[in-house]
């Protein structure tokens, strides 16, 4: 059993101050769990929990980027609680634009944080998994680390990144007691289609109008996505406290629906081209 039932549990969640992950702690000081929270700004997020019993929380400042910030965070983290029981890699942000839009720098800056944030929190807190023999890794992707879009191509490409991590980390440390769940959530209403988590490149055109016109869309929809942040956050609980479950876990019906449409086009694919595929192999 990977999740504790004879005390609180422990977790560690990164991206706090925002969107599903301030939801997710939250839910989870009012449940009476410990939760270690990292931020870019301890008073954005102590100011975002106004009201909250925050006893059980530890807020860290962190950039996740820096290996030695976040291998300081893990250990102020277990101090502070005893262990980590599960950790949920949140943070990140999204950003539009069509691909030959993208600079270098964007680039760079996007797999910083969505990919090496990542695989920071990871490589700092295996050890006393393993150790400890139990744990839960939680890593967000999203529906379009399945399937891309037309202008999320970097974002996209950074999830794709993250499920490829998560599936091989999930092989890797199954046989150490611990588990590894990869989230690939729809459309929430959550801040992250606002400028404070959605940029844009800088570089645009006028080649691309369907992708203008899908910007200005996102750009309006703030309010009317159908995910309820609050039951994503008790989602992640349960996810948690599961025994089995499956390694990809979508949230949300419109990322079900898609992924669904997205396994269906993968077959037929794969089924259309088996002749040529196995046309390359010798013959013996």
């Amino acid at each position: 059993m990977t999740y504790p039932t004879d005390r609180p549990a422990v977790w560690f969640v990164t991206g706090a101050s925002r969107g599903l992950g301030l939801n997710l702690v939250k839910h989870l000081l009012e449940r009476g769990d410990h939760v270690a929270a990292t931020t870019r700004s301890a008073d954005r997020l102590l100011t975002a929990l106004a009201g909250a019993d925050t006893t059980n929380l530890r807020a860290l400042e962190v950039s996740l980027t820096d290996e030695a910030q976040v291998a300081h965070a893990i250990t102020e983290a277990t101090e502070r609680f005893g262990g980590i029981d599960v950790v949920v890699n949140n943070a990140g942000y999204g950003i539009l634009g069509a691909v030959e839009e993208t600079s270098t720098e964007d680039i760079r800056a996007m797999f910083e944080v969505q990919l090496i944030g990542t695989w920071n929190v990871i490589r700092s807190v295996l050890p006393q998994m393993r150790a400890a023999g139990r744990g839960h890794i939680i890593n967000l992707s999203s529906i379009v680390g399945l399937l891309a879009f037309p202008g999320w191509g970097l974002y996209s490409a950074a999830k794709f990144a993250v499920e490829g991590l998560s599936e091989a980390l999930a092989s890797e440390v199954a046989d150490f007691g611990i588990r590894v769940t990869v989230v690939e959530p729809g459309y929430f209403d959550t801040a992250f289609l606002t400028d404070d988590s959605l940029a844009l490149t800088e570089a645009s055109s006028d080649a691309y109008p369907a992708i203008r016109e899908m910007i200005a869309a996102h750009q309006a929809m703030p309010g009317t996505q159908p995910g309820d942040p609050a039951m994503a956050a008790a989602a992640f609980v349960e996810i948690a406290r599961r025994e089995g479950g499956p390694l990809h876990q979508q949230l949300g019906s419109d990322s079900s629906g898609l992924a669904e449409t997205k396994v269906d086009s993968l077959k037929a694919e794969i089924l259309a081209g088996r002749d040529l595929a196995h046309s390359t192999d010798y013959v013996r």
